[in-house]
């Protein structure tokens, strides 16, 4: 009996904090019934926010993969560390190595780190496991930059480390990405369940082209993006389901979100902002806004609301909060949001202002309640959608001077710059801080805290 006792509390995991960190790939605001979704469930989704904590006002840093991405895993503007713009698969910059992510923070404490799915900060010498992560299996940059698309692109290939692996040629092979990450995902959680990791999930769907394995191919009966948001949903819950049966619900912190809005001239192979104005590539909330959930048992308290701002920017400093790590030595943007996502009384938001760039253009800052944009030409997406996979396509528009108050009106649509110059004054206070800071191209300010990006070995 003894000795079964013995056998018994080696085989369980120990007790460490485990974090896993899953990112979507152009999820709209809302895509989740737990986000007001009424065309479709997602059920494991929902599960973790009502088990956990969601987010109303959660936002990227950015409005597009490659600076969102960035973002989260430095907890810094994109504009900072120099990824604002999407890279390509020929981009000869990306995420410097001098950058510290969440993955080399945890390292020095003995963390198993892996990466799965979409990377998209640099080919080469600057995947992922140059990058603090000890493994990584995934595409390295988007699902749609295939030769199809980009003239001299090279063939699209799932990587193992830095060396490809499998070829991506078809929709067959698209529509096996979700469950080929998740299969990795659990084996990583499997393996590891003995000492502390963190898992960094990015998986390609529903970024374009989507496409859903057989068995949710036609599921939802809602359409083939309803279908790819529903394998989505259960790849969640299967990595939910692994943490359980490993004995780790309890010490795992997992977070789920996206890495900008909806890309909304796909139409119907796009997602749904929930009515916020516009979607992916643009400074207003259905760029910038995103479903935010955070769930551990026992810690995260269950079925809380968050109505204060929070940013993907405030994972690693949350996360080093969490484990004990120390913080990077460069200077970052984010904060530690412990206090909210805990639900401490008298909890409020940390960021004083938030500034909205898209790509190196200063667009929009936040605070508090009110969100001033400068004028500005913006990508127009409410022209009729595509179909079938295909863009419409977008239309020019512009803004000028525009102030809003997202609590009243979080669908930015009236202008009430005239009515409160006091606010407007301030804010544009703001907004000459950030063009010193990390420059503006719009108005060709350099920024005295941008640091270089990484170059790729040509």
């Amino acid at each position: 009996m003894i000795a079964e006792i013995a056998l018994a509390s080696f085989l369980a995991p120990l007790q460490h904090q485990n974090f896993v960190v899953i990112f979507a790939d152009d999820l709209g605001y809302g895509d989740l019934s737990c986000y007001g979704n009424t065309k479709f469930r997602t059920p494991n989704l929902d599960r973790m926010a009502r088990n956990g904590v969601r987010f109303t006002d959660f936002n990227v840093a950015s409005p597009a993969c490659s600076p969102s991405r960035a973002a989260i895993l430095t907890g810094c503007y994109p504009a900072r560390v120099s990824v604002p713009q999407v890279l390509n698969p020929d981009s000869p910059t990306g995420l410097n190595l001098e950058e510290m992510t969440i993955a080399q923070m945890l390292k020095p404490l003995g963390y198993a780190t892996a990466c799965i799915g979409k990377w998209h900060l640099g080919v080469k010498n600057l995947m992922p496991t140059f990058h603090g992560f000890d493994s990584y299996y995934g595409l390295p940059y988007s699902n749609d930059m295939w030769p199809p698309n980009g003239k001299g692109w090279p063939d699209l290939y799932l990587h193992e480390g830095t060396k490809p692996v499998e070829q991506v040629k078809t929709m067959e092979d698209q529509a096996l990405l979700t469950h080929k990450y998740t299969q990795k995902a659990k084996e990583f959680i499997a393996q590891n369940k003995r000492k502390p990791f963190f898992l960094y999930m990015t998986p390609s769907m529903p970024h374009v082209p989507i496409a859903a394995s057989k068995k949710f191919n036609g599921k939802s009966g809602k359409g083939l993006y309803a279908d790819t948001i529903q394998e989505l949903d259960a790849s969640v819950g299967e990595i939910l389901d692994t943490l359980k049966k490993n004995g780790l619900e309890k010490n795992t912190l997992v977070m789920f979100s996206s890495d900008n809005g909806p890309w909304l001239p796909y139409g119907e192979h796009a997602g749904s902002s929930g009515g916020l104005r516009e979607g992916k590539g643009t400074a207003f909330e259905g760029g910038f806004r995103v479903p935010g959930i955070f769930y551990q048992p026992g810690t995260i308290p269950a079925n809380r609301v968050i109505r204060e701002l929070a940013s993907t920017m405030d994972v690693l400093p949350t996360i080093a909060s969490m484990s004990g790590a120390k913080l990077p030595e460069r200077e970052i943007d984010g904060h530690n949001i412990i206090n909210l996502i805990t639900d401490k009384p008298g909890a409020r938001t940390p960021w004083r202002w938030f500034y909205y760039y898209w790509p190196g253009e200063l667009h929009a800052v936040r605070s508090g309640k009110w969100k001033l944009h400068v004028p500005h030409n913006h990508r127009l997406q409410t022209q009729p959608a595509g179909v079938a996979g295909k863009s419409s396509g977008e239309m020019a528009g512009k803004i000028g001077l525009s102030l809003f108050d997202l609590e009243a009106d979080p669908f930015e649509t009236k202008n009430l710059v005239d009515e409160y110059p006091e606010v407007v004054a301030r804010m544009l206070r703001m907004i000459e801080v950030g063009r010193s800071d990390f420059g503006d191209t719009l108005t060709k300010a350099k920024g005295s805290l941008v640091r270089p990006p990484g170059k790729v070995d040509l």
